[in-house]
């Protein structure tokens, strides 16, 4: 009979893992609560932030340059602004000095829809991390932002 290795043999691991499995495990219980609020109504994180994106560009952005500011990638942010058209939550046209380039623009729909989850939303992020206060919170996002190598 042949000797196998033990199934409790451990390897090494770095601080740097550590940390970005932590980061992860807080990344994923953070959005939990919010994709529970989403859910509600009817929407995924990812429209949420395509929703958060054009209420932020009232004349509305290139399906690029949307993409380029989402926080999570999605490769087919045609096929997302689809289902939030077919809502009325945004709208799209092409560009009318470039008709291969399409312009989305949140609605009215859209932006009511943001604004009834506005303070919910609030609450929630309140509830998750206001215990850590103000100085912590902004050494958080230094540290964040340092990570991803950006200035703060």
């Amino acid at each position: 009979m042949r000797k196998t290795e033990p199934a409790d043999v451990k390897r090494r691991v770095c601080l740097e893992e550590v940390v970005y499995l932590e980061l992860l495990r807080t990344t994923d219980m953070l959005s939990r609560g919010i994709a529970q609020l989403l859910k509600e109504h009817e929407l995924s994180a990812t429209q949420y932030n395509v929703l958060r994106i054009l209420r932020g560009a009232p004349d509305g952005l290139l399906c690029g340059e949307i993409a380029n500011r989402m926080i999570t990638r999605d490769p087919d942010v045609t096929r997302l602004l689809g289902r939030l058209e077919k809502r009325n939550l945004v709208e799209r046209h092409r560009d009318p000095q470039d008709r291969r380039a399409v312009m989305a623009k949140i609605t009215r729909n859209g932006i009511q829809l943001l604004t009834g989850l506005d303070e919910p939303i609030l609450q929630m992020h309140r509830s998750q991390l206001g215990h850590l206060g103000v100085e912590r919170l902004r050494d958080l996002r230094r540290l964040s932002l340092e990570a991803r190598k950006l200035e703060p």
